[in-house]
């Protein structure tokens, strides 16, 4: 499946501070928060571990569903991580 977009989290370190963002080259993106290039925000506070990540099969679909989770309270974000990544692993080594 070719991915349109990509909807992920990114934390400080395990139930630490998050970061929801949304892409179209996942591994990418992710090393650029890795390098303090991505997001002032990621930048600022040491959010460099991908906890969470979403394929979707647009960008627009990607966008609608990072909406979403920014809306969702704390507890329902650590939820989802911890349903599909219970030990809070950096998944950036899985990145093909």
């Amino acid at each position: 499946m070719v991915h349109g977009g990509w909807t992920y989290i990114m934390a400080s370190k395990p139930h630490g501070l998050l970061y929801i963002g949304v892409t179209n080259h996942l591994a990418a993106r992710v090393d650029q928060h890795r390098r303090d290039e991505g997001s002032a925000f990621c930048r600022r506070y040491g959010i460099r571990m991908l906890v969470f990540a979403e394929a979707h099969e647009t960008i627009q679909a990607a966008i609608w569903r990072e909406k979403a989770l920014k809306a969702w309270n704390r507890a329902w974000k650590i939820r989802l991580i911890e349903e599909l990544n219970p030990e809070w692993r950096d998944l950036y080594d899985t990145l093909a």
